[in-house]
């Protein structure tokens, strides 16, 4: 059986749930008192009018007045009258509930609705739930828009570092290289001759990984000719002395993607295949890019060990899962993780290209 995780999963147990759960009677006669105050508002009242009703109908009887058919009638049409003018009246109370469960699902757009049935008191409850969630839709903004924008700043601050590390520090290195095997060749003293080649050997290494070191930080073929061939890089550069065989699936000719979006993809990519290779034992994995009109969906499917998702998240949260989360969410995507202990490890991230205006750029 697999284990999936996404972008809205719940973490936390219904708040009506918990408030039950931290009830704790002692006692046999506490808990039948409070198991009779639990019961919903609707059964309550229903409950108190019918032994209301039962009273008047024990004391007609015990009067010696006898109960007709007709009378039994009237009795049962008021009840269920009543019980229809109940739940009417019960039923702000209800849509609030409702309201409550909505927003814990993470549909923060759920409001109270004005209703004709409802007192001033409930209505003003209503009023106040309404401005407490536009108060929290707000800060939820702000805070989406302070997200974005360290993402974007870490962005712009890696690609910097790239470009000093491609265009200065392995250009260095490479002339400090030249001129080693120049010192080397023209060096007619053996043994000198054998500690300049290793250190030509050595900087040559320092070359190569300070040149892997840029692409990791910032993949300048990303920029340049888009997520196709920098995914196709990731992989030949990922499977290089690791004995792990990567393959990367997409469609011919497909379109340039935004540049927002190839970038959270490429980040999902480069995340989840640097843990399968390092937690999983893999001896493929398949990088598998669809696209449409409307959406842009990557699958990074492993055939490693797999693992048990939810006693991870517990044991060890760590931050790559969450950075991938957030930047799915901050283009209006959504995350998925499918595992299971041998069974490998599925990541699916789907966005949208038609993207709605970001909180970032509502507040420039």
């Amino acid at each position: 059986m697999s284990i999936s995780l996404s972008v809205k999963s719940e973490r936390f147990p219904n708040p009506i749930q918990l408030a039950h759960s931290k009830r704790r009677p002692t006692g046999t006669r506490r808990s039948i008192r409070l198991a009779a105050l639990r019961v919903p508002l609707v059964a309550k009242l229903i409950g108190a009018n019918l032994i209301v009703v039962a009273v008047l109908t024990i004391a007609w009887i015990a009067s010696g007045d006898t109960m007709t058919g007709d009378v039994l009638v009237a009795i049962g049409a008021v009840m269920v009258l009543h019980v229809i003018a109940v739940f009417i009246a019960l039923r702000p109370i209800r849509d609030l509930e409702d309201v409550v469960a909505r927003v814990w699902e993470g549909d923060f757009g759920a409001r109270v609705d004005h209703s004709s049935m409802a007192d001033n008191q409930v209505l003003r409850v209503g009023a106040m739930f309404n401005l407490l969630l536009d108060g929290l839709a707000s800060d939820r903004e702000r805070m989406r828009a302070l997200a974005a924008e360290v993402i974007e700043v870490g962005d712009r601050e890696r690609a910097v570092l790239a470009r000093e590390l491609h265009d200065s520090t392995a250009q260095h290195l490479a002339a400090l290289l030249l001129q080693i095997s120049a010192a080397a060749r023209d060096c007619e003293d053996p043994e000198l001759r054998d500690r300049l080649l290793a250190a030509r050997d050595s900087a040559q290494e320092i070359t190569e990984e300070v040149r892997l070191l840029s692409h990791t930080v910032h993949p300048r073929v990303l920029d340049d000719l888009g997520l196709v061939a920098a995914l196709q890089k990731l992989a030949r550069d990922s499977s290089h002395g690791t004995g792990v065989d990567i393959d990367v699936e997409a469609p011919a000719g497909i379109p340039r993607l935004p540049d927002p979006v190839a970038a959270v993809l490429y980040r999902v990519a480069q995340e989840s295949v640097r843990n399968a290779i390092k937690h999983a034992s893999p001896r493929t994995v398949r990088l598998v890019l669809h696209q449409d009109p409307d959406t842009a969906r990557l699958e990074v499917l492993d055939d490693g060990c797999g693992f048990d998702l939810q006693e991870a998240q517990r044991r060890r949260p760590g931050m790559g899962l969450l950075s991938m989360r957030e930047r799915v969410s901050l283009v209006d995507g959504s995350l998925d993780i499918r595992t299971a202990p041998g069974n490998g490890t599925t990541v699916t991230a789907s966005i949208p290209l038609r993207q709605k205006p970001s909180p970032h750029d509502a507040m420039r």
